[in-house]
């Protein structure tokens, strides 16, 4: 059976399908994920969430996350945010706090209600950050760091640049000037296949200002993408790191912002989560 049913969801304009496969019954292949999030002849999205219910490590549901080019991710800050509103909105749980396993570790969801009682925010416990390059990964001596460091991101062009894991590889760009001045869909690619980084980088153009962080990101395996969780937890816990933001700040993308704060051993991320659309799409041709 080729057709397959789905939830369009987003957060901060980071868009995702959704696919309930509770049994995990129906694994998608790389070319089908590619297929359905093509913009132009699929259902259109950042990545694809397949939603598995699980007893490992004492979570109840396994995120099973694709890129938009169908190569397999770690974590999906926005992405885990929707996990926890379709299942809440699906029935599946009746909880307000729950575990989901991904395949950066078990991660704590708290969903907030709002208005009518349906949920509108959640918080993520992304984890604690790792700094060191056999963390990240990052070429180099495994106990070493690189932050705040001077990185050339073009001909001429050298900004200072921290990288971080945060379950995920992450290169966080320290710009004086607005992001929006930046070729990103140039920029983004060269550095995203980095000699530096083995398995690739996502990487963050950021301006600190007064009242927050401003952020455009070239995600790897999707490209430019509205917002993305985990690299709203990078350069949160980057900035703060060189003391230019405190533990608690507004990360501003073009898709609209959310809340970090650090803490000891955690780093909790909070912001929308939206339910667009839901429909059925043929695997074999797909289009909606």
């Amino acid at each position: 059976m080729s057709e397959m049913e789905f939830s369009k969801y987003q957060g901060t304009g980071n868009d995702f399908v959704m696919v309930l496969d509770l049994d995990d019954e129906r694994p998608l292949k790389p070319d089908e994920v590619a297929a359905v999030c093509d913009r132009r002849t699929g259902v259109g999205a950042d990545g694809v969430i397949r939603v598995v219910r699980t007893d490992r490590e004492g979570a109840r549901f396994f995120m099973d996350y694709a890129n938009a080019d169908g190569s397999t991710a770690e974590m999906c800050g926005n992405g885990i945010r929707c996990v926890g509103r379709l299942v809440r909105e699906r029935g599946l749980t009746d909880e307000l706090e729950f575990d989901v396993l991904t395949r950066a570790g078990v991660k704590r969801l708290v969903l907030h209600e709002g208005a009518g009682g349906r949920v509108d925010r959640v918080t993520v416990g992304m984890g604690a950050p790792n700094f060191t390059k056999a963390a990240i990964p990052m070429r180099g001596p495994a106990w070493e760091t690189f932050l705040q460091q001077p990185f050339e991101v073009g001909p001429g062009l050298s900004v200072t640049a921290s990288a971080v894991s945060m379950g995920n590889p992450h290169l966080v760009l320290f710009l004086d000037e607005d992001p929006d001045r930046f070729h990103v869909a140039h920029i983004g690619p060269a550095l995203e296949r980095h000699d530096l980084f083995p398995e690739h980088t996502n990487v963050e153009f950021a301006l600190v200002g007064a009242d927050g962080i401003k952020v455009r990101v070239w995600e790897r395996g999707s490209g430019e993408t509205m917002a993305c969780g985990s690299g709203a937890c990078a350069v949160a816990v980057a900035a703060n790191e060189a003391g230019l933001v405190p533990e608690r700040v507004t990360i501003g993308f073009p898709g609209g912002e959310v809340e970090v704060e650090r803490r000891e051993d955690d780093v909790l991320l909070t912001g929308a989560a939206e339910h667009v659309f839901d429909g059925t799409i043929d695997l074999e041709q797909p289009t909606v």
